[in-house]
């Protein structure tokens, strides 16, 4: 399945419920499980992102929907990454090669 790498950075609204957190991570997994993906990790982080999160996801649609749902609920602004795996970028290289 593609990977998704999620930046996170929280709103006014996350920051000051920074105590359910944790609790949000846990939710935003069973939801992106109903949509028919997976949350592989959620990084907590110092510098430019507050949060990291990894997702696999079976096509750009339902990676988009979880991130759009995530994001709805107003705790956090995103920035989704595509994220290819060695064996991917073999095959691309392959495809670039000719």
């Amino acid at each position: 399945m593609p990977t998704y790498v999620t930046l996170l950075n929280w709103t006014d609204q996350g920051i000051r419920n920074y105590r359910d957190t944790a609790k949000r991570a846990e939710a935003f997994g069973s939801a992106v499980q109903k949509l028919g993906a997976k949350l592989l990790n959620v990084f907590w982080t110092v510098g430019p992102y507050d949060l990291v999160a990894v997702v696999e996801a079976p096509d750009d649609e339902t990676a988009t929907a979880a991130i759009l749902q995530l994001g709805g609920v107003g705790n956090v602004r995103t920035t989704t990454l595509r994220a290819f795996g060695k064996e991917e970028m073999d095959r691309i290289l392959a495809k670039a090669a000719g």
